[in-house]
């Protein structure tokens, strides 16, 4: 977090009072938000405040705000809206209504707020900060409170976290909510598509987002949606045509996605049913990515409070890629005003690009699949794609839109069945547009896959190579994908067959592919182990006094048995990057045998499946069984293969749709330019790369490259982002542990568009 090294953060809040609130519509993951900014404010010795009812309980006062504990925040995280309420205040937009919330903060010598809404809500504290010396005036002159009072508060600071399903707020690439409100959509959409097929019916589907298209547009990403209606980019004069044409052209089913600002009478004479999702998509638990989401940014808002001066501006913590930042609020309420005004006035370009990056991508991969245009010309190119070593969720989402993006730029796409082993022995077939319809939202992999590297078959690889004129080639896969890439850059020298450009796509639920800081499948497998914590955590409440262990996929990668204990509230997450010995496990019983004398009577450990060699599953149940007679009693879980199945998430859906398009165009870019002398020759570092994702970016970089990052013993990157994540799930599971080491978010300021922003 943003401190110095100097300053202890068991001290930074020692003397100073939070207070947490959340106002506005609520959104699942606003509840994780709420736990980790109480229990990080109890950490650094600072008293927090729960504001109950939003706006309205800062005015009302009284039994509205009360002393927030460690327990009093237990058993939160899986549970959707917000615990402490939330209200649409019309006092607090009064003077007289900001005075009384003035005099409450003061009696209670709080100074610091830390606001969980939409903009409205953190537009009204910003107002507020800014007002309080005058309110203080107010109050000092009234009599209601006194002079030194007054100078004791003399300031206020406000971080805002924005929590709302719409995603509306530009600056944060994700606000708390909208990946589960996501997760509802496709759920519902999934549940339709079954239907919709039986009786070859055009679905209409309207989902929330009022002025905002993102839940709009991301569906229809993650669905496959013939078309999308969204407020931004409104579609052109004659677009019936064009929709009864799009419409004739799907044989089996057509889904139409639009928001719920967006409605206009449909006339097109097809079999056709409507369905308004409404406020199911403000409900249900939320996913594993929000709960860490606002885990994060719940950390981070109490180290902003902190560290604020008079001088500093308000901030509003957010996330950009994989990274915390902090923005200027204003500077991002100005941000989302600007988009509102392009609208009105007709400005729909602008209004895309002021939405920021993420949602014009979005916009850009929607309308590259939907709005089919096939190439007149062929370009003679061929390019294979396989998937290696084990299925996960996701893969068949980057082979769609690989496919259909290829067909677009006019190359015949082949498609491998079962890895290496089918490229070797020629089980490879062409593979049309048709042929991948509906791919989005099956789990596995449609093509089969498997663990054999092509060193054993690559002789025969390079005769299919030759007999199938394959001119580049998509490897999806795990980390048996990036050694297989490696192996074939390294057998370029002795078989000139594989000069061709190749690129691979991370696709593994361990998340341990070097060059990536994701890897499709492994949001659907986090997603599935934090839904087993849960009901194993309600059953181990339900009993009293017993603590679970179970233990989770990644190979040596600790990714999942990390980031799922964030997701999770686990007590601690053993993985083999963190070496632990029988003292941290002494510790650990320890800290769950004074857990057990509080009311939160149950504990949760996870450990990575190869964490360590001697102390495996069996040992640390033994252990806790031991070491906790007549305290706790213990049960474990393996949870084995069922972390590689299930329906894609919304997140693996959309990101393996981007990593499929980016493949497929820079292998064209790269065909043309290792073109000479009427052949394709490539056999530079840069013609074969993985294609990751890198804090904020999607980049290529060569496979011979990452060699060097890469530990092939335990098959991981030498380096790993989320380990700087591991000190907040010790802190948020009590244990006193240095902040140091997370990850440090300065403020960073909203790229404005100036020549897209008229001049007021």
């Amino acid at each position: 977090m943003a401190q110095t090294a100097t300053v202890d953060p068991t001290k930074l809040g020692v003397g100073r009072s939070i207070a947490v609130l959340t106002s506005g519509g609520d959104a699942q993951g606003m509840n994780a938000a709420v736990r980790a900014t109480v229990r990080v404010g109890i950490y650094t010795g600072a008293k927090v405040y729960f504001v109950h009812e939003g706006y309205q309980g800062l005015v009302d006062g009284g039994d509205n705000i009360r002393p927030a504990t460690w327990e009093s925040v237990s058993m939160m995280l899986q549970l959707g809206g917000t615990v402490i309420g939330s209200a649409r205040c019309q006092d607090f937009r009064t003077k007289e209504g900001r005075t009384k919330a003035a005099c409450n903060l003061v009696k209670l010598g709080i100074t610091n707020l830390c606001v969980i809404g939409g903009d409205g809500s953190l537009t009204g504290a910003n107002q507020f900060r800014t007002e309080w010396p005058e309110l203080l005036a107010d109050l000092v002159r009234n009599g209601k409170i006194t002079t030194n009072e007054a100078k004791s508060s003399s300031h206020l600071n406000i971080v805002g976290m924005v929590g709302s399903i719409d995603n509306d707020f530009c600056g944060t690439d994700m606000t708390i909510g909208t990946d589960s409100a996501l997760h509802r959509i496709i759920e519902i959409v999934d549940a339709i598509t079954t239907t919709a097929q039986s009786h070859q019916r055009t679905f209409i589907l309207e989902v929330m987002g009022r002025h905002c298209g993102y839940l709009a547009l991301v569906t229809a990403l993650a669905c496959g949606a013939d078309w999308v209606f969204i407020p931004e980019m409104p579609p052109e004069d004659g677009w019936e045509e064009h929709l009864c044409r799009r419409l004739m052209d799907v044989n089996v089913m057509s889904c139409i996605v639009l928001t719920d600002l967006f409605r206009k009478s449909l006339f097109l004479g097809f079999d056709t049913r409507t369905t308004i999702l409404g406020h199911v998509q403000r409900g249900g638990t939320p996913s594993a990515f929000d709960r860490i989401l606002a885990s994060r940014m719940g950390v981070e808002s109490v180290m902003a409070l902190l560290e604020a001066t008079p001088e500093t501006p308000a901030c509003v913590v957010s996330l950009s890629g994989n990274m915390a930042v902090r923005l200027p609020l204003m500077e991002c309420v100005q941000v989302t005003k600007d988009v509102t005004t392009a609208m009105a006035e007709g400005r729909f370009e602008d209004a895309v690009k002021l939405r920021g990056k993420s949602f014009e991508n979005n916009w850009n991969t929607y309308r590259m699949l939907a709005h089919v245009h096939l190439p007149d010309k062929k370009s003679n190119i061929n390019v294979a794609i396989l998937n290696v070593g084990a299925p996960c969720a996701g893969m068949n989402a980057v082979v769609r839109s690989a496919v259909r993006i290829g067909i677009l730029q006019g190359h015949q796409m082949l498609a491998v069945h079962d890895g290496f082993e089918g490229l070797a022995h020629g089980l490879i077939e062409p593979i049309g547009w048709s042929g991948v319809a509906g791919w989005t939202g099956k789990g596995g992999s449609n093509l089969g896959t498997k663990r054999n590297l092509p060193a054993e078959f690559m002789e025969e690889i390079s005769l299919s190579i030759t007999k199938f004129n394959i001119h580049a080639i998509i490897i999806i896969g795990g980390f048996e994908a990036f050694s297989g890439g490696l192996q074939m850059v390294q057998a370029r020298q002795k078989y000139e067959e594989l000069c061709i450009p190749i690129v691979v796509v991370p696709a593994t639920v361990s998340n341990n592919i070097p060059g990536s800081d994701f890897s499709v499948g492994a949001d659907t497998a986090l997603n599935t182990i934090t839904m087993t914590c849960d009901r194993i955590k309600q059953s181990a409440a339900g009993t009293k006094r017993r603590v679970f262990i179970i233990e989770t996929m990644g190979g040596h990668c600790g990714y999942l048995a990390t980031m799922a204990g964030l997701a999770s509230g686990a007590d601690a997450a053993y993985i083999y990057e963190e070496p632990i010995n029988i003292h941290d496990l002494e510790v650990n019983v320890q800290h769950l045998v004074e857990k057990m004398k509080t009311t939160v009577k149950r504990g949760l450990i996870l450990r990575n499946e190869k964490c360590n060699a001697n102390y495996t599953t069996d040992f640390i149940f033994n252990l806790y069984s031991e070491e906790g007679k007549g305290v706790f009693d213990c049960r474990k879980n393996v949870l084995g293969h069922m972390q590689q199945g299930g329906t894609p998430s919304p997140f693996d859906r959309n990101f393996g749709t981007k990593m499929g398009i980016k493949a497929v165009l820079w292998l064209t870019d790269k065909l043309k330019e290792c073109y000479r002398h009427g052949r394709i020759f490539a056999n530079s570092a840069d013609s074969a790369c993985v294609l990751g994702m890198r804090k904020r970016a999607l980049v290529f970089q060569p496979l011979a490259e990452l060699k060097e990052e890469t530990d092939f013993e335990h098959r991981i990157p030498k380096k790993e982002w989320w380990l700087k994540l591991r000190p907040i799930l010790k802190i948020l599971a009590k244990y006193k542990t240095n902040l140091d080491t997370s990850e440090k978010a300065t403020m960073e300021h909203v790229i404005k568009k100036r020549g897209l922003v008229p001049e007021v």
